[in-house]
């Protein structure tokens, strides 16, 4: 039997509330058979709980992976303590004939072929064949080709541009010389080739830009004639931009679109008034924003190094900053998306010329800016002719204070390395370390200040001393195991 309980309606509280009567009810003597199969039913849910209905099908195994990097997986070679290397940075001969080979008249023809047209200005003419940037643009198109050996790929790359109420259609010019190791890297070696007088928008006025850029532009053409003559490990895009002069949007695009096509740029470098000028101190500024803790940095203490071992008598000043106070330049855009970028410009800029009529073929020093190029040259030769660049290695310090171990992956295309520690307060590049590639990948260096953070990093080196790009700077700081990420 059950109870059930009987409620009474709502009654006034005035009066006295009865209690709940409980009343007995028999059960109906032909429905007891549904608590017995209610019973049974319980039960076979009890059993479907501790085990399936049906055979699930086994989970597939996962797909595998590779195994993070650690100690264990080190070379099965021993550990070699404070390698001795006959394998070191050195001026390769092949490279050292293409900086010898940058012609002084060369330049000189560049740069007054491109003061021909009046003017480069973005609001200029596009459809006269003498006169404007219509015309200045298709003369570098083809001169790319002319100088390329067949081997150029050129573009134009066109966008909209808009400034203070004016329109036009920018078009960047775009070489590049394919690389044959088939990745995503790319230098990139960039000067923008229009124009202005005193206003951004006004395309009729004289604006011969001998130097500012024509300079650059004589660099890049070059460099493209220099370079073209051989084939490079990785890609390298000459890169004219337009609207420098109207915020840098020419390089904008092409960045914005390098992203967005999975462009690697591990090196992006911008030459804007490199031509010189007789009588200023024979050095060139080099300007790298962060410069001790950037990939920006990483890139300036490159460049300085390698343009001092193929052109020693032409120094460099580093500059820790974006670009000369109020000024900017097209390496901003490149900088912005996080690419390694810098910019060169003159020792001494003359403010007389800049803008001005008077920026002519005439005011050039001409072995100023073929020293700039050689640099260049050097450089990038460097950049795109050597091993690839190693992976990080796996760095820890040993039980000694001052002395770490050091793991990696050896190229068999290296012929050594080179490593840095160098103390994070320092700009430039601190003594070098070298290992043969025989002994590499599992090495100790010992000797330094267990005091000092460094920011370590390495590059592999071919067997005529060439150079290849460095890791990724790793820091190793006092009194920690481990090497981490800056």
């Amino acid at each position: 039997m059950f109870y059930k309980v009987n409620q009474f309606p709502h009654q006034n509280h005035s009066q006295s509330t009865p209690k709940p009567r409980i009343i007995r009810a028999d059960m109906d003597k032909n429905c007891w058979y549904r608590y017995v199969a209610l019973g049974v039913f319980l039960l076979w849910l009890s059993a479907c709980s501790m085990s399936p209905l049906w055979e699930e099908p086994p989970l597939p195994p996962p797909v595998a992976t590779a195994q993070p990097w650690s100690l264990e997986l080190s070379p099965s070679g021993e550990l070699v303590i404070d390698p001795v290397s006959d394998v070191t940075p050195a001026v390769d001969p092949d490279i050292a004939n293409l900086v010898t080979a940058v012609s002084q008249q060369q330049l000189m023809g560049y740069v007054q072929a491109v003061e021909s047209f009046g003017t480069r200005n973005t609001f200029s003419a596009t459809d006269n064949p003498t006169f404007g940037v219509g015309a200045a643009r298709q003369w570098i198109f083809n001169e790319f080709q002319r100088v390329g050996n067949g081997r150029l790929q050129v573009q134009f790359q066109k966008f909209p541009v808009y400034y203070f109420g004016y329109a036009a259609e920018g078009w960047n010019v775009v070489a590049t010389l394919p690389g044959t190791s088939g990745s995503n890297d790319a230098i990139v070696i960039m000067a923008h080739y229009d124009t202005r007088p005193d206003s951004a928008v006004d395309g009729v006025s004289l604006a011969p830009g001998a130097n500012d850029n024509g300079g650059g532009i004589a660099l890049l053409l070059e460099t493209a004639r220099v370079l073209s003559s051989r084939e490079w490990n990785q890609t390298i895009i000459f890169l004219a931009t337009a609207a420098e002069e109207q915020e840098t949007q020419g390089a904008r695009r092409f960045v914005q679109e390098a992203f967005l096509g999975g462009m690697d740029v591990i090196a992006a470098i911008n030459y804007d008034g490199v031509g010189g000028e007789v009588g200023i101190p024979q050095n060139i500024r080099l300007f790298a924003l962060d410069m001790r803790q950037s990939s920006h940095g990483e890139l300036a203490r490159y460049y300085e190094y390698l343009a001092g071992l193929y052109v020693p008598a032409f120094p460099i000043q580093l500059i820790d900053a974006m670009d000369r106070e109020g000024r900017y330049g097209d390496h901003r855009e490149f900088v912005n998306a996080a690419m390694p970028a810098i910019r060169l410009t003159q020792s001494v800029e003359n403010s007389d010329l800049l803008n001005s009529r008077r920026d002519t073929w005439s005011q050039i020093d001409y072995r100023y800016l073929q020293q700039v190029v050689q640099m260049n040259v050097a450089v990038v030769a460097n950049l795109a002719g050597s091993p690839a660049t190693p992976e990080v290695p796996l760095i820890r310090a040993m039980d000694e204070p001052g002395q770490y171990r050091l793991n990696w992956t050896v190229d068999p295309a290296a012929a050594g390395y080179v490593i840095a520690f160098r103390p994070v307060v320092q700009e430039r590049y601190p003594t070098f370390r070298y290992v043969r590639a025989r002994e590499a990948g599992n090495i100790a260096l010992t000797g330094f200040d267990p005091g000092t953070t460094y920011a370590v990093s390495m590059a592999a080196l071919d067997g005529n001393g060439r150079v290849g790009p460095f890791t990724r700077e790793v820091l190793v700081e006092p009194a920690v195991q481990t090497a981490s990420n800056p």
